[in-house]
């Protein structure tokens, strides 16, 4: 029979049993943790691998899309090539009358000035103010009213004289254009060749790229209009036919254009080129001047024969007005219609700038030849943009650097590498090219400093057509970068005798000042300051236009009880979404012998009499065209406790005529009134 051990030995039996089930089950615990683990790490891995092959196919599909979008523009361009000559015919055609200007003159637009100053209302004091305090604001708002009717007379008078002046120089314009009609009638030649120059370089049809040079004679006799036209040269047919990505390397290939194919459109571009141009004198000839066109169209560049720039005739043609007229050229196909119909020349290898002998030149003609477009000064603006590269970087090396353009394709945001062999100063330079008429973004100088650090160079130099903003400048501030602005340019051209101009006429671009009492005419460029802050105190943001630390006179404070300077050029205005003050500002607008303008926060004292700048934390301005799109942002000072007033920075004219800023941070405890007299006002 059996019975229970008891006693001590029982006891530590049972003990042994109740470790040992604790153990079991503290080592299934652990075994289930592990097993729980597992399957999220599990789980977590095949997150992982989703989200990555989701990534990929992300990264594809964009790469995939930016390969297309590229060759859609690809070919977006021959479209416009392989149209060229349809499309030019349905373009209206140039006369005479597109020379007159409209004698209407921009309205009176006075502005915040045409904007009487709000009187104090009595009821209001009688709650929080008092009487006392009435007068005091009541007095100062009719001060302020009565310069403001001061100032918009003053400025009135400056509109009727600026609007008398602007009327006689359109109308003085108008009559000499009715004099051009004079001059055409009477077939003379030197108008007669202005007039059809100017016919083929206001023309719309040319695409971006395409040259505009012209040497040309009349000859009165004949009636016939003999020229030397430019023509583009072979790279305006793109080399490649498209683009893929290729996933195995991560790379985009170029897929090239086949020889024949690209031959054959370019003396298609050439034929049609020639037609539009003999298309576009005849459709002009109001007159009756022209019973015939000869053409010859030149390709320009370097001849591969001896290394030398020089013009290769490549098309001619004789176009008489009575066969011309009855072509259909919307329907034509160029090259037969050109060789053909018009039995005109064409090479039959121009890539490879083989010529044609010109049917007729100017210099046969009895009258002198007049020369105009890119053969006499080129027109930067104009210029094709790989020939504009070549300039930028032939004028390097006329500084004594080594440089060559790079690759249309895959150069990393470059257009021209160069070396300065300086073993102290010296280095590897980037440089960009931006051939603009609009200012250049500040986003273009921050893509500049991205490629400067990617190439691991020494420096990056922004060259452009245009000019730079404050907001670049001060971006540059600092950096390995060097900004060269349009006017720049062409003074570094010429001192080191290579040639360029920006737009028509002058060989040198130059800025005008508008005087000082003159009105902002409505086309000029303005931009929008933007002011935003951290903290609850009423603040005026206000702006002096000075030169050097004194303004130049009490009318050029802009602030609340003078919204404006005289000429317009500076104003206070509506705050864009975001901001909590703004003015308006026209750089190129301000007078000539201002050389900066300043800006400055003060405590409203009437609002918050007690508060200080303390609070004036994260400040900055926003740099908006006049549209209101910001340009870049500037940082300013914070504010420090006991000071009211604060000198936020100044835009600073520089020699070239571009404004950069300079970051102020002088703070004053006697409010505004210190602050200004600083600067030259005396305050009552």
């Amino acid at each position: 029979m059996s019975r229970r051990s008891g006693g001590l030995i029982g006891v530590w039996a049972e003990q042994q049993r109740v470790a040992q089930r604790q153990r079991e089950g503290q080592q299934q615990a652990v075994l289930r943790q592990q097993r729980d683990a597992e399957r999220a790490q599990r789980a977590y891995e095949r997150d992982v691998s989703r989200m990555q092959r989701e990534q990929r196919a992300a990264y594809r599909q964009h790469r995939d899309a930016d390969a297309l979008r590229k060759t859609r523009e690809l070919d977006e361009r021959v479209a416009v090539l392989e149209g060229l000559l349809a499309t030019g015919c349905r373009a209206p055609a140039f006369g005479v009358e597109a020379l007159r200007q409209s004698e209407r003159i921009e309205p009176f637009a006075p502005g915040p000035l045409g904007d009487p100053v709000p009187m104090p209302d009595q009821r209001y004091y009688q709650e929080h103010g008092g009487r006392g305090r009435f007068e005091r604001d009541w007095y100062a708002a009719q001060a302020a009213e009565a310069r403001r009717v001061e100032q918009l007379g003053a400025y009135r008078r400056a509109y009727d004289e600026w609007a008398a002046g602007r009327l006689a120089e359109i109308r003085a314009h108008n009559a000499g254009v009715a004099g051009t009609a004079e001059a055409l009638r009477d077939a003379e030649p030197e108008t007669v060749v202005d007039f059809f120059s100017a016919v083929l370089f206001a023309s719309t049809a040319w695409p971006e790229g395409f040259p505009r040079e012209v040497s040309a004679a009349y000859d009165r006799a004949r009636r016939t209009l003999v020229l030397d036209w430019g023509l583009p040269a072979y790279d305006v047919v793109p080399a490649a036919k498209g683009v893929k990505y290729l996933p195995s390397t991560d790379q985009e290939k170029e897929v090239p254009r086949p020889v024949t194919q690209r031959r054959a459109l370019y003396r298609d571009v050439l034929a049609q080129s020639v037609l539009l141009a003999v298309r576009e004198l005849f459709a002009a000839d109001r007159f009756g001047l022209l019973d015939g066109v000869t053409l010859n169209g030149y390709v320009g560049g370097v001849d591969p024969a001896t290394g030398l720039p020089g013009r290769t005739c490549v098309a001619s043609v004789v176009g008489e007005r009575r066969v011309f007229d009855r072509l259909n050229l919307e329907r034509v196909a160029a090259v037969d219609c050109l060789t053909g119909a018009l039995a005109g020349r064409l090479s039959a290898k121009p890539d490879e700038r083989v010529a044609v002998a010109p049917m007729a030149s100017p210099d046969q003609v009895g009258s002198d030849v007049v020369v105009q477009g890119d053969g006499d000064e080129p027109d930067l603006l104009a210029m094709d943009p790989i020939a504009f590269e070549g300039l930028v970087a032939e004028l390097f090396r006329a500084r004594g650097l080594q440089a060559v353009t790079t690759r249309r394709s895959n150069d990393g945001g470059v257009d021209v590498e160069a070396l300065d062999p300086d073993p102290i100063s010296g280095g590897s330079i980037v440089v960009q090219v931006k051939r603009y008429r609009n200012t250049v973004p500040p986003a273009a100088v921050r893509d500049l400093y991205g490629t400067v650090q990617g190439a691991g160079a020494n420096k990056g130099v922004l060259v452009t057509t245009s000019k730079f903003g404050p907001g670049s400048y001060t971006f540059a501030n600092g950096k390995p970068l060097t900004l060269i602005s349009g006017t720049e340019l062409v003074d570094l051209l010429h001192q080191h005798g290579l040639r360029g101009r920006l737009g028509p006429g002058a060989s040198r671009a130059t800025t005008v000042d508008t005087p000082v009492d003159t009105p902002v005419e409505a086309d000029a460029d303005f931009n929008l300051l933007g002011m935003v802050w951290s903290g609850t105190a009423a603040l005026d943001v206000c702006a002096l236009v000075c030169a050097g630390n004194r303004v130049l006179g009490d009318e050029w404070f802009v602030f609340f009880n003078n919204p404006a300077t005289p000429d317009g050029s500076v104003a206070m205005a509506a705050a864009a979404p975001g901001d909590r003050a703004a003015v308006r500002v026209g750089f190129d607008a301000l007078p000539t012998r201002a050389d900066r303008l300043v800006l400055v926060a003060a405590v409203d004292p009437e609002v918050n009499p007690d508060a200080d700048l303390s609070g004036f934390t994260d400040a900055g301005i926003r740099l908006r065209d006049d549209s209101g799109g910001e340009l870049d942002r500037l940082v300013v000072s914070d504010g420090r406790p006991g000071e009211t007033a604060l000198v936020l920075g100044s835009f600073r004219r520089r020699a070239g005529g571009d404004w950069d800023f300079v970051l102020g941070g002088k703070g004053y405890r006697g409010g505004l009134e210190e602050l200004v007299g600083d600067f030259g006002i005396q305050v009552e």
